[in-house]
């Protein structure tokens, strides 16, 4: 993870920047997270869709931006944090949430189909999940 020997503030502005070498998923969690501590909610969503909108495109990857996912993780993590009942930093907040930072076959898989996450409208457009308990 590239961003461990960052603050959150200098991790901000790479994102920001799109100067990133690497940014793993983890790291897309801190950023998120990081988004959370300083916004509220829908402004952290849309400061962090925003940074991902030109991230993706700095690298030429235009298609990599899925909505879904991007709005599922961040109501996530501000959920976490809510239920944290303190503020917490980065590196007790990834300690206690782990399936945060779980990629491959994470957290989403509760709530969402393959199916449903690999739609057109899914990547377009935030979609309810489709999982039922």
């Amino acid at each position: 993870m590239i961003a461990a020997a960052m603050t959150d503030d200098e991790l901000i502005e790479r994102f920001e920047q799109a100067t990133l070498d690497e940014f793993h998923h983890a790291d897309h969690v801190r950023v998120a997270f990081a988004y959370l501590l300083r916004n509220p909610p829908l402004q952290a969503l849309e400061r962090f869709s925003e940074g991902l909108t030109k991230f993706s495109a700095a690298r030429g990857k235009d298609r990599l931006y899925h909505e879904t996912i991007t709005w599922a993780y961040v109501l996530l993590i501000h959920e976490r944090m809510a239920r944290a009942g303190v503020a917490q930093m980065w590196e007790e907040f990834a300690q206690e949430n782990p399936d945060l930072l779980k990629w491959k076959d994470g957290l989403l898989q509760r709530y969402y189909t393959d199916g449903c996450l690999s739609s057109e409208i899914a990547r377009a457009s935030f979609v309810m999940p489709d999982k039922i308990y």
